[in-house]
């Protein structure tokens, strides 16, 4: 009962410090000689592809989202006509 109440703790206090024990050890597999090698130029090319299309989606679900912000343009030519204040 009182490793299932310690448990309970450290769920809903994540802000609090975690308790190592001082006689544990870990091994690093990043900095080994056997580790996986750094991804490739196509890897890259491929991981900024796929974040740029993130960040339109994301850009996309806010506009969806929050109609009432005002749409930025960058053409300075772009011009609309408002049908819904005209007195006609």
């Amino acid at each position: 009962a009182m490793k299932l109440k310690e448990l309970a703790i450290d769920y809903m206090h994540p802000e609090k410090p975690v308790v190592v024990d001082s006689l544990a050890s870990c091994r690093n597999y990043f900095d080994r000689a056997s580790a996986e090698p750094q991804e490739s130029k196509e890897e890259a090319d491929e991981r900024a592809r796929i974040l740029e299309d993130a960040a339109a989606l994301k850009k996309l679900a806010v506009d969806y989202m929050h109609p009432e912000l005002p749409v930025k343009t960058t053409d300075p030519l772009a011009c609309g006509r408002n049908y819904f204040d005209r007195p006609s």
